[in-house]
């Protein structure tokens, strides 16, 4: 099976911006990325449970976005259809509070072979005329890979898709 094109990216975004804030510990890392976008709640959660619309499709299986889906419900799955059949479970929805708060649990792209658990939290706050989205993936466990190599780059891939859905509506900028 072919590697997407990301699953090298992950290793090669040495030369990426620094990220928000990513925390390396020696159980796994964390990192945190905040944007204000100009729009209320409801509209930001509209987008947000809506991966096709904003997720970079060179971050897939299938290097298409309109295969990306994800179930607004706790065991929902943010899913990628593949050709012949095939299926990617990218992770588990363990909570949704519409409006406020998404947390999904899964290890994302190369994470995935590994013995890993990790939790992104998406939490929509009204905030500023518009929403204030803080974006979270915790990931800890026995992996392979080096932390503090990997950390900044899961980060750069994360904080790339809070731009993607923040560039859906006008004036959003980064907080914090």
């Amino acid at each position: 099976m072919q590697k997407p094109t990301w699953f090298l990216a992950y290793f090669l975004l040495g030369t990426a911006p620094a990220a928000a804030e990513v925390t390396i510990n020696d159980q796994g890392f964390t990192t945190r990325n905040v944007v204000t976008i100009a729009a209320p709640p409801a509209q930001v959660w509209a987008a947000l449970v809506a991966p096709a619309r904003y997720w970079d499709p060179a971050h897939s299986y299938s290097s298409v976005a309109a295969n990306l889906t994800l179930e607004p419900r706790a065991g929902g799955c943010f899913c990628e259809a593949l050709e012949g059949g095939g299926s990617v479970e990218h992770m588990r929805v363990v909570m949704v509070m519409p409006n406020r708060t998404l947390r999904l649990s899964g290890a994302l792209g190369p994470l995935q072979s590994e013995g890993l658990a990790g939790a992104l939290t998406w939490q929509l706050e009204a905030a500023d005329g518009g929403t204030r989205v803080t974006q979270t993936y915790v990931v800890g466990g026995n992996m392979r890979h080096d932390r503090a190599a990997i950390g900044p780059g899961v980060d750069a891939v994360l904080r790339e898709q809070l731009t993607r859905l923040a560039a859906l509506f006008p004036r959003a900028r980064e907080s914090e």
